[in-house]
């Protein structure tokens, strides 16, 4: 009988080892709140905030879905990380929360060890554009369970607001306005709809759609990351919602966040929708409303303000090179988004 190794059944401690020694120079980092580093069982991170009369964490879970499976098949690692790293900080950003720290996990069949060491090099590179750290976090090797060549990413985020600074939408009133920030894509929705359509259109893959960009150059574009445009905003009375478009489309966010007695009326006809939402559009003849369910159109990000402030904010967002613009403002409701006008495409 042949001896039995875990490095037979399929798991190579050595490796792991190694990987992790490679990958603790990108979760090391200088953050004085960080009080150890790589190695240890679990991460200490000192959450004095003498600045802060009742500090809040908020708190917050995100996977890439199955946009990694595309990453890996086109080589789009380093989009993908920023994907899940920018997608996870955007749903704080909406409380009004400064993002902290974050903690990963990569799953994977069989561990290659230059590839976890870029995706932890790149998860890492996107926490600290978004202002936070990579602490730690799982690398786990499971054959058998995941396929071979397929990794599986998560990551949770932490931070942190001031009580009476949450922005929840519980100041909603009638009147206020609806800015749409602009998405640059697809961001992280839609791909099982995208996966059908390549398998029904594969000519399309390598087709132009944007400035000589591919297809899938356009779909593989790391979801916008809105942490520098929305937190010089937090503690301004005048915002009182904001909601992340992901999966759902505009209708299953930002209804999200409204009062019980007030919905949001939005004008399909001022979204400015993206080169590839018209391609998408005319190649599957599409309704719009299973396009408005599944993407987001080219609404990242909605800000609602109370009325007469708008101005300030569109100022603001067009200074960091943001092209926002109104699409609509709070009525009298059911907690729901009522749409007016079509799409022009």
């Amino acid at each position: 009988m042949d001896k039995i190794t875990y490095e037979k059944s399929g798991v190579n401690i050595d490796t792991a080892d190694a990987t992790k020694r490679e990958m603790a120079k990108y979760v090391n980092s200088n953050n004085q709140r960080v009080l150890n580093k790589v190695g240890a069982f679990a991460s200490l991170y000192d959450i004095k905030f003498p600045e802060m009369k009742n500090p809040i964490l908020v708190l917050k879970t995100e996977e890439p879905g199955s946009k990694q499976k595309f990453a890996f098949k086109y080589g789009k690692i380093k989009n993908i990380c920023y994907d899940m790293i920018n997608h996870l900080t955007n749903d704080i950003l909406v409380m009004g929360a400064t993002p902290l720290t974050v903690q990963d996990a990569i799953i994977c069949s069989k561990i290659e060890k230059d590839v976890v060491s870029d995706l932890v090099k790149y998860i890492s590179q996107a926490c600290k554009d978004n202002g936070s750290v990579l602490t730690g976090g799982e690398t786990s090797e499971q054959p058998d369970v995941v396929e071979k060549g397929i990794y599986v990413l998560t990551s949770s985020i932490v931070g942190i607001v001031e009580k009476e600074n949450i922005v929840d939408g519980s100041k909603i009133q009638k009147g206020d306005v609806v800015i749409a920030l602009p998405s640059n894509g697809i961001h992280t929705n839609g791909y099982s709809f995208l996966r059908m359509m390549l398998e029904q259109f594969p000519e399309i893959e390598n087709e132009e759609i944007e400035n000589g960009e591919t297809f899938i150059d356009v779909i593989m574009r790391s979801h916008t990351a809105y942490y520098n445009v929305l937190t010089p905003l937090f503690g301004n009375d005048n915002l009182v919602g904001m909601a992340h478009i992901t999966g759902g489309g505009i209708q299953g966010n930002l209804n999200r966040i409204l009062p019980e007695k007030f919905s949001a009326q939005i004008d399909l006809t001022k979204i400015k929708i993206l080169p590839i939402f018209k391609f998408i559009k005319a190649k599957t003849q599409t309704d719009d409303a299973e396009l408005l369910k599944t993407f987001n159109m080219g609404v990242g990000m909605t800000v609602v303000v109370k009325k007469g402030s708008e101005d300030e904010f569109l100022a603001h967002f067009k200074k960091l090179g943001t092209d926002a613009y109104v699409i609509g403002e709070i009525v009298d409701g059911d907690k729901t988004v009522k749409f007016t006008g079509q799409l022009q495409y």
